[in-house]
């Protein structure tokens, strides 16, 4: 779907599609300072970290190296059970690897914070949490994000790999969903 398509279902653009390649890059760079010399491996958490992981890792000059997670809370409800499932795990060993986990958006924190307990006991030499956006007004607990792409309000948003029932996840920025269309 492309945003003259969708452009009536959406309230407002929160980030341009130039917005996302400046601060993809920034981001980066911050990675690439941060472990030069070392080599990393990108977790990500499928499915709505896809665009951003692939921007990133190619925006990235250290060694990386790449795998994907699929966690689940939901079942097949609409409300968090609170437990975690691994729908995907990872295939790459992680013991002694720094490690960082790409996410697309930080809601509550619940299923990240599990995420970041999960992968430090399973040895990695360093966990950290890159996430290119947060709500900070929907957080139920305190995660350590390392860094952020941008703090956004607590609306329902797609674009730039957030869907709404699998759709909008190709949108070449972020927006508001307008609640007419899940309502």
């Amino acid at each position: 779907m492309n945003f003259e398509s969708a452009k009536s279902q959406l309230t407002k653009v929160l980030v341009t599609e130039e917005q996302i390649q400046t601060r993809v890059a920034e981001l980066a760079a911050e990675i690439d300072k941060k472990y030069a010399g070392k080599e990393v491996l990108l977790v990500g958490v499928l499915k709505g970290a896809v665009m951003f992981m692939a921007d990133l890792s190619r925006a990235l000059n250290i060694p990386t190296s790449m795998d994907w997670m699929a966690l689940s809370s939901y079942g097949s409800g609409t409300v968090s059970s609170g437990v975690i499932r691994i729908r995907k795990d990872l295939d790459a060993e992680i013991h002694g690897k720094h490690v960082i986990i790409v996410e697309d958006i930080i809601d509550s924190g619940l299923t990240l914070s599990w995420l970041q307990a999960t992968l430090t006991s399973r040895g990695a030499a360093s966990v950290e949490v890159v996430a290119f956006l947060r709500k900070p007004a929907a957080a139920k607990v305190e995660v350590p994000v390392w860094l952020v792409g941008y703090d956004i309000p607590n609306e329902f948003v797609v674009g730039y790999g957030l869907d709404y029932n699998e759709n909008y996840r190709t949108l070449n920025c972020v927006a508001v969903l307008d609640p007419k269309v899940y309502s």
